[in-house]
């Protein structure tokens, strides 16, 4: 069997090959033999590394014709989708999704902390709070997004619901790029150090409705200020 390291370097330079247009959308992919000759691999390497891309129906095959390369709308596999949509002009569009997808998830994971949560993950989300404070005073961009991201994560914890975390799971590496995007702009650590003290005093309140319009002008606030300040920053 090829090694799996090999299949998958394989199947990524042709998915890149795609993103990047070199192979268009509805277009065929070269013959097996032209491939096999490109990424200097076997026809049993490149058939693997083929039939990941097909997986997550990036490709599709026509016995006896060939495979062709499926419209980004087929596409299943969340990695491939999100390189395509990072690329180029799509770039903008991925960063706002990303919001409102938070958005939807994390409002009701809010409500659900409000009732849920004990001592300790209050505990939690003040010592995440005061490091946001700290690493902005620093200017320790890492520092920040760390306890940014270590912030909503206690609270999608607090819900107590394990399914909450798993649905943001498959998207935490492009989060974690997007965030240090946005908070690289010291304005926007500012709002975000505001925003997440009024999330915590609302779940503080035990009031689900208070903590979901908490959290949700916190994700509202992001959004503004990804499109004001990295989007379309000022001249």
């Amino acid at each position: 069997m090829p090694r799996k390291s090999l299949v998958s370097q394989v199947a990524e330079t042709i998915l890149d090959q795609i993103v990047r247009g070199e192979l268009p959308v509805g277009g065929p992919l070269p013959t097996e033999a032209e491939l096999c000759a490109v990424h200097d691999v076997s026809r049993m390497t490149l058939r693997e590394a083929l039939k990941t891309l097909q997986a997550q129906n990036v490709v599709r095959a026509a016995p006896g014709v060939g495979s062709y390369v499926n419209p980004l709308e087929q596409w299943t596999g969340l990695e491939a989708v999100l390189r395509a949509t990072s690329a180029g002009a799509g770039e903008d569009l991925t960063s706002v999704q990303l919001v409102e997808v938070r958005r939807m998830i994390e409002t009701g994971a809010a409500a659900l902390a409000a009732e849920r949560h004990g001592a300790a993950d209050l505990r939690e989300l003040e010592g995440l709070l005061e490091l946001m404070r700290d690493a902005h005073r620093r200017e320790d961009l890492a520092a920040f997004v760390r306890a940014d991201i270590g912030f909503h994560d206690a609270v999608l914890r607090a819900s107590g619901n394990v399914f909450v975390a798993l649905l943001l799971d498959p998207l935490s590496r492009v989060l974690r790029e997007k965030r240090e995007q946005t908070s690289a702009v010291p304005r926007i650590q500012v709002n975000a150090i505001e925003q997440h003290a009024l999330v915590l005093e609302a779940l503080r309140s035990r009031e689900p409705e208070r903590a979901r319009r908490a959290m949700d002008a916190h994700l509202q606030q992001t959004a503004e200020d990804l499109r004001r300040y990295v989007l379309d920053p000022p001249a």
